[in-house]
């Protein structure tokens, strides 16, 4: 049980030299902001493969004074969007198109779940996930998990590292709507999204 133990915090020690700190200029994150005209709301996205229906990422999306993105130790990235620390600001309905086009393709689908919140609720999740810092590889969903259920309202969500885990649990939260995002193309189409994304205005 010790040399288990200690194997897993072997393993930990990787991954958190794994986080990669990024810090954005204030001036470039206050000239991204965004303000969606909606209600507030929270967003999980769940990677899932098509060929074994297991998840492989996991990211909220936060509706309140701003929107942005909280993507741990996500691969997106988007040259107009500053980052810190694995939240992305900016984030307008292209930036999200954008965001769901990366990740949607012939090998994963894309479950989108929304709940509307209060204003309050929503800017607790905002300052948490500013707060949280950069997230090691592998430990997307734990990032996530540890971000909602310190918000009153999901504290039924587990804290776990598996994606599918953490969808079903907030999708039996009382007023999520869920949605299904299917795409054929490659794998190899991010470059393409990239080179496109350099030549295309968010807003």
């Amino acid at each position: 049980m010790l040399r288990l133990a200690l194997g897993l915090f072997a393993l930990l020690g990787l991954a958190a030299c794994g986080a990669e700190p990024k810090w954005a200029p204030e001036e470039q994150v206050q000239a991204a902001r965004h303000v969606a005209e909606e209600q507030t709301h929270i967003t999980l996205y769940t990677v899932v493969s098509k060929s074994s229906g297991s998840g492989a990422h996991s990211a909220i999306l936060v509706n309140g004074s701003e929107r942005l993105i909280f993507d741990p130790a996500g691969t997106w990235m988007h040259p107009r969007l500053p980052e810190r620390n694995d939240v992305h600001f900016g984030m307008t309905d292209k930036a999200i198109a954008f965001y769901v086009d990366y990740h949607a393709r012939k090998t994963y689908d894309v479950i989108e779940q929304k709940i509307f919140v209060s204003p309050e609720t929503a800017e607790l999740v905002l300052r948490r996930v500013k707060d949280y810092g950069a997230v090691p590889k592998a430990m997307c969903t734990a990032a996530t998990s540890t971000v909602l259920r310190g918000v009153p309202g999901f504290e039924s969500l587990p804290s776990t590292w598996y994606p599918k885990k953490l969808s079903t649990a907030f999708g039996a939260l009382p007023g999520v709507s869920t949605r299904l995002i299917t795409d054929d193309d490659d794998d190899s189409n991010h470059g393409v999204l990239l080179v496109q994304a350099n030549g295309n205005p968010l807003e």
